[in-house]
């Protein structure tokens, strides 16, 4: 019988191993399978372009002084009088490849007098009143030196190269920040209140189960919420502020509840320990509790960048889906797309597929590295304390 039982435990065991480690394989396999496809296509579009030009094209008309010089090499890419070298595209525009130190492009001001810097890549599309794409190389040469011999300002129509995500991953750097500006000092000080000061009862059990239902609400609920309040009521207008605040509301019952679980690990003893050496209770919990907690809070708080980074229903209503980067917190320059509000509109609107793996790649890799920066300034505050 003994024998029987123990080949039926071995057996068991065996099979829960077995289904131990098929779990795991799944789940290492899946997610191989999802981040290795959104890698596979979208790494081909990542380049030095695409993180740091803007998402539209920029079509300027600027005024420029030219240098008088002579330059009778006109068949060249050289351009003597803008100091610049220019290559002609398929297209037939002429796209700027290199500046001189003084070329008088890096002067030139657009039609309301304000300085606008002419930069590589720039494309010039007119000249004067002649479209670029009837000129030769030549005659773009020709037509900018008779200019200058006589003394001319040019008029230049330049259009700055889009396709880049610079507006998105600004936008959401600044939501991030924002948003955790506002729902970390809220959510760990209500945490702290619910833990050390709150007594046992009726009003603390619904204000507990209050945050578990909030924890469970959809975030296009909290899109709802924020584009009444905010957009509507407090006149903010699709803003990052507005984006913030709603996100500040979604991300507090996750901070609340694990800052609380943190808390709460932290043994009595130090309580005890703190008080009996004559600190107040507010000391202790700020100097003795906190800093013992603050790998858990730190574990919520890189929970919430998480969520926010990927977090899109609650921003297309309330941050907008405009792809430039804020000039100012509410108002009309205020409003901004993220990473995911525009891989969203590239799926949905667009169907460009490979754009948006790059987007989704570009959002794995800023996670990963807030990730590994939370973490170090974990182990840097766990030393010190």
């Amino acid at each position: 019988m003994k024998i029987e039982k123990n080949q039926s435990r071995v057996i068991k065991d065996a099979i829960g191993r077995i289904l131990l480690y098929l779990a795991s394989a799944i789940s290492v396999m899946m997610l191989v399978v999802i981040i290795g496809f959104v890698f596979v296509k979208g790494l081909p579009g990542i380049n030095l372009n695409f993180l740091v030009r803007q998402w539209q094209d920029k079509t300027t008309f600027i005024n420029v002084e030219l240098k008088n010089t002579e330059d009778d090499n006109l068949s060249d890419s050289y351009i003597a009088s803008l100091g610049a070298y220019v290559e002609q595209d398929a297209e037939g525009n002429f796209s700027i490849t290199k500046l001189e130190k003084s070329s008088p492009l890096k002067d030139a001001k657009n039609l309301k007098g304000s300085m606008y810097e002419i930069k590589v890549d720039d494309v010039i599309t007119k000249v004067v009143s002649k479209n670029s794409k009837d000129m030769t190389l030549e005659e773009l040469n020709k037509e900018i030196n008779d200019a200058a011999m006589g003394g001319e300002t040019l008029k230049v129509k330049v259009t700055r190269p889009g396709g880049g995500i610079k507006p998105m991953l600004i936008s959401t750097v600044y939501i991030i920040l924002l948003s955790l500006g506002i729902a970390a000092p809220v959510g760990v000080l209500s945490a702290l209140y619910l833990t050390e000061y709150a007594k046992k009862g009726k009003i603390l059990t619904v204000i507990q189960f209050a945050i578990q239902m909030l924890a469970g609400i959809p975030s296009i609920i909290y899109g709802l919420f924020g584009m009444l309040v905010f957009v509507q009521m407090l006149k903010m207008q699709y803003s990052v502020l507005a984006g913030a605040l709603t996100l500040s509301i979604l991300l507090l019952p996750t901070i609340i509840s694990t800052t609380s679980e943190a808390l709460k690990a932290i043994p009595k003893g130090y309580r005890e320990s703190s008080l009996g050496l004559g600190a107040t209770k507010l000391q202790t919990n700020f100097k003795v509790v906190l800093p013992n907690a603050l790998p858990g809070i730190l574990v919520a708080i890189i929970l919430s960048i998480g969520r926010i980074v990927g977090e899109s229903a609650a921003l297309i209503w309330t941050a907008g889906t405009i792809a430039q980067v804020p000039t100012a917190l509410t108002g009309n320059t205020a409003g901004a797309a993220t990473l995911t509000t525009k891989l969203y509109q590239l799926l949905k609107e667009e169907g460009d597929i490979s754009s948006a793996c790059s987007i989704a790649v570009v959002i794995i890799v800023l996670i990963w590295v807030l990730n590994i920066i939370s973490k170090w300034i974990t182990r840097r505050f766990t030393v010190k304390n």
